[in-house]
């Protein structure tokens, strides 16, 4: 039997002996602090903004539900020119998503325009 066939259980039939258990004290499993956190949010009303401006200014990505609000509303033109405007000063990227969400990300930090 080759690994693959052990992998994705080809043929045979298993017993407990075929598995190891670990220990996790055996493990370094301590996080490291991150450069960069991934942060969500949601947008209501225009204020909703700053808090999203802060976390671009302090290096975070923000992806930010906009489902609240009427894509007609002139509160998401004022918001989204904001982020905009965050996402240049940042020298980082600012895209809306499906006319739900928007994802602003800080320096460094590219949204590719073409789906995978």
């Amino acid at each position: 039997m080759g690994i693959m066939s052990k992998i994705l259980g080809g043929g045979g039939s298993h017993s407990t002996e075929d598995y190891v258990e670990l220990n996790l004290d055996d493990f370094d499993t301590t996080r490291a602090d991150a450069d960069m956190q991934v942060r969500l949010a949601e947008i209501s009303e225009q204020r909703d903004a700053m808090a999203i401006k802060d976390a671009v200014y302090d290096g975070d990505l923000v992806i930010a539900d906009i489902t609240r609000l009427s894509p007609s509303d002139s509160v998401v033109d004022r918001v989204l020119e904001d982020l905009r405007q965050v996402a240049r000063e940042r020298d980082g990227d600012v895209i809306v998503k499906d006319d739900d969400q928007i994802i602003v990300t800080p320096k460094g930090v590219k949204i590719g325009r073409e789906k995978l």
